[in-house]
């Protein structure tokens, strides 16, 4: 089992060339693809309703999941709703610092690397919300990384995960969830990175058995509180929806990394990856395709079903997976993948893939 990485400081190690690999590069982690795949599956369901309210009133709809009918456990919601954006704020995070680690083995400055790299994302996310959407989440993303994140690679790596863990806990505590959460799942995937965490998860299936144990045996009460507070109109609904969406998220995590070591696991590869490599295509593109289907649909998205949403969602995600798929067969990475690497880089990318 590897051990943790190197403490050396990225502007202390030896650069190359911007546009040339490094022999020291860590080899590729499939599972995030697959985690960053499975976590786009997820949270379109919960975009669609909001989207849909966006194309009829110009307003954005906020989720709120209640209990004051029978099966309400078997809402759509409450296994989506704010289960699977913890998810993208983790990824983020990892995705940050594992850049980080790269670029400073190839650039004497890899944080204006990364700092163009969050400007061209908040342009990407203001073009999104200001056109498409003002649910846009990239623009909060590139934001908080700015504000947070960026800075957070100045301190030691205690320092990150003890902040993350502070401003994780707070938002539930004060009846905060959604945004306000986001400063502490990216702190806590930089945090993950840089004890080698990250680096380990294909190769254990101890830590993510215990750990889904926990999360799961936590999120069943979590759950149950949440239906009934709001059921009741009670005032810690917020809390309970905030903790009960960061138990899920880490409990379905933890299932997905089990699964992959399975005789699933290559099926869940071919299903998952190709959403994952292409996520910031598919997530913005999936605004357009949702805006299609709403004029298609009609009707309120208040009174639309869950099997509603479910069918607008897969009428989404088996094109995307589809064009992804023969995209990623002879290219290398997404088309707006691309254009962020590039000006990450200031190098335009090889595109095809070698023969």
């Amino acid at each position: 089992m590897p051990g943790p990485p190197s403490r050396t400081s990225p502007a202390q190690r030896p650069a190359t060339a911007p546009g040339k690999p490094h022999p020291a590069t860590r080899p590729h982690i499939a599972a995030l693809d697959v985690i960053r795949g499975f976590a786009l599956c997820g949270i379109l369901p919960a975009n669609v309703k909001p989207i849909a309210h966006m194309a009829g009133t110009g307003a954005a709809a906020q989720p709120v999941v209640t209990a004051n009918q029978d099966g309400a456990w078997l809402d759509l919601g409450l296994f989506v709703d704010q289960r699977f954006f913890p998810i993208f704020s983790l990824l983020f995070g990892i995705g940050f610092s594992l850049l980080l680690d790269s670029a400073g083995d190839r650039v004497p400055r890899p944080r204006l690397l990364l700092l163009r790299r969050l400007l061209a994302l908040l342009a990407i996310g203001l073009a999104h919300m200001l056109l498409l959407w003002r649910g846009d989440i990239l623009t909060v993303y590139a934001v908080v990384g700015l504000l947070v994140l960026l800075p957070s690679t100045w301190l030691p790596r205690r320092a990150v995960a003890g902040l993350a863990a502070v401003l994780i806990v707070l938002p539930p505590v004060l009846g905060s969830n959604g945004v306000p959460l986001v400063p502490g799942l990216f702190l806590l995937g930089s945090a993950l990175t840089r004890y080698g965490v990250v680096q380990r998860i294909e190769h254990s299936a101890r830590v993510p058995a215990v750990l889904g144990l926990v999360f799961a045996t936590g999120a069943v009460p979590a759950v149950w509180l949440q239906i009934e507070s709001g059921a009741a109109g009670a005032d810690g609904f917020s809390s309970w929806f905030a903790l009960a969406g960061l138990l899920m998220a880490g409990a379905y995590v933890c299932a997905l990394l089990l699964l992959l070591r399975t005789p699933l696991g290559p099926v869940l590869q071919g299903i998952f990856t190709p959403l994952g490599r292409m996520a910031l295509t598919n997530y913005l593109s999936a605004t357009v395709l949702v805006l299609i289907a709403t004029r298609l649909v009609g009707g309120s998205p208040d009174g639309w079903s869950s099997a509603t949403v479910l069918l607008i969602s897969g009428a989404v995600l088996v094109p995307q997976w589809l064009v992804s798929t023969l995209w990623l067969r002879r290219y290398r990475q997404g088309p707006l993948e691309r254009l962020w690497r590039w000006v990450t880089w200031l190098s335009r990318p090889p595109l095809r893939r070698n023969p």
